[in-house]
């Protein structure tokens, strides 16, 4: 059976985090999902949500000092 991927854009801002997904099934289609907390709880929370279907998660996010924290977030929930 093949791997469900949904990939996860994130534009980070200071307050906010701006989440657009993408299902990997090659349609190219992209949604936005919305605005989060710029917050670990609040990545750690999306992270569960979208895990729930069961799909692999797969995240992209700007290079950059803010990046660390999100990385850390994300990767505490096995995304």
């Amino acid at each position: 059976m093949d791997e469900h991927i949904t990939y996860i854009g994130l534009d980070v801002h200071k307050e906010t985090i701006a989440v657009a997904l993408a299902e990997g099934n090659g349609r190219g289609e992209i949604y936005t999902h919305g605005q989060i907390s710029n917050t670990p709880a609040a990545l750690t929370r999306l992270s569960s949500k979208l895990s729930r279907s069961g799909s692999v998660l797969r995240f992209c996010y700007e290079a950059g000092p803010c990046g660390y924290g999100i990385e850390a977030a994300i990767s505490c929930c096995g995304a």
